[in-house]
C-alpha cells in the first residue's frame, strides 16, 4: 500500500475507543460529493434519488479513502455513461435500454454498496490495505458487468445461458457475447490500472482486482440465468451479490 502524500491534510476524529484517520476534512469530501452528483444529474447518468445515494457513496470513498477513489469512481461513472448510449436504439428495441434519466437509488447503491463497505471497513480496521485491493475490486467489477452487458446488447445479436450454454436473444438475463465478455474485460484491466495509478494499491497487485471483477462478473450471469430468470431475486440483487463475490474472490487471493 503506498503511503499518503505529504500534502495531503489527515484529520483524527474519536468514537469512544476508535479511532478513525481520514485523508482529507470533511468539508471538502463533502463539497466535493455534492458538486460531483450535481454533474452526474446534469448528465443524466442518474436520477434525483440516485444523485443523493450518489453523494452518500462519494462521501465515503473521498473522506475514508481519499481523491485516488474518488477519481476511480469517476472513472467508473464516466466509462458506464458511455456504456449505454452506445447502440441506445437498438437497446429500446430490446427493451433493455436505459432509464434515460439515470439510474435510480437502489442501482447505485447495489453496484457501489459493497465497494463503500471496503471503505467503512478500511478506516474501521486502522487502515487495513488488504481492503482497499478488495474495493478496487468491486468497483472493476461493477464496470466489468455494466459494460460487457450494454456491449452485448449493443453489438451481438445472440449470447449463451451459462447455465445450459442456450442461445438466448441478447439482453435476456444471464446471457453472454464473446465481445460482451471482452468488453468486460477490458473495461476490469482498465479500472484496475487506474486504482494501481491513484495509488489504490501497489502495482505487484494488480492481477487480484482483475482476477475478481472477471469472477464476479460471470457470478453475475450465473445469477441472471438461474434466480433471477425465475423471479427469485431482481436485478439489483444481482449486481449487490456480484460485487461481493468480486470483494470476497480478492480477500482470498490478497
Amino acid at each position: 500500500m503506498t503511503r499518503e502524500p505529504s500534502a495531503v491534510i489527515s484529520a483524527m476524529h474519536e468514537f469512544g475507543t476508535l479511532t478513525l484517520s481520514l485523508p482529507h476534512p470533511l468539508w471538502i469530501a463533502a463539497a466535493v460529493s455534492i458538486v460531483f452528483a450535481m454533474l452526474a444529474r446534469r448528465l443524466r447518468g442518474v436520477t434525483l434519488s440516485g444523485a443523493i445515494a450518489g453523494t452518500a457513496i462519494c462521501f465515503i470513498f473521498y473522506a475514508g479513502a481519499g481523491a485516488g477513489a474518488f477519481v476511480l469512481l469517476v472513472a467508473l461513472f464516466a466509462l458506464t455513461w458511455l456504456a449505454t448510449r452506445i447502440g441506445y436504439r437498438r437497446k429500446v428495441s430490446l427493451g433493455t435500454a436505459e432509464n434515460r434519466e439515470g439510474r435510480r437509488s437502489s442501482q447505485v447503491l447495489a453496484n457501489l454498496g459493497a465497494a463503500a463497505g471496503c471503505v467503512i471497513g478500511f478506516q474501521l480496521t486502522g487502515r487495513y490495505p488488504v481492503l482497499m485491493i478488495a474495493f478496487a475490486a468491486a468497483i472493476a467489477e461493477a464496470a466489468a458487468d455494466t459494460i460487457s452487458s450494454e456491449i452485448g446488447q449493443s453489438r451481438a445479436d445472440n449470447a449463451r445461458l451459462l447455465t445450459t450454454l442456450e442461445i438466448v436473444p441478447a439482453g435476456t438475463d444471464g446471457g453472454i457475447s464473446v465481445l460482451g465478455t471482452m468488453a468486460g474485460l477490458g473495461a476490469a484491466v482498465t479500472v484496475s490500472a487506474i486504482s494501481a495509478a491513484v495509488g489504490i494499491f501497489p502495482w505487484p497487485r494488480i492481477g487480484v482486482p482483475i482476477t475478481a471483477a472477471v469472477a464476479g462478473m460471470f457470478a453475475d450471469s450465473l445469477l441472471g440465468a438461474s434466480l433471477e430468470r425465475r423471479g427469485w431475486i431482481n436485478n439489483d440483487a444481482v449486481n449487490f451479490l456480484s460485487t461481493c463475490i468480486a470483494v470476497g474472490v480478492a480477500l482470498l487471493f490478497s
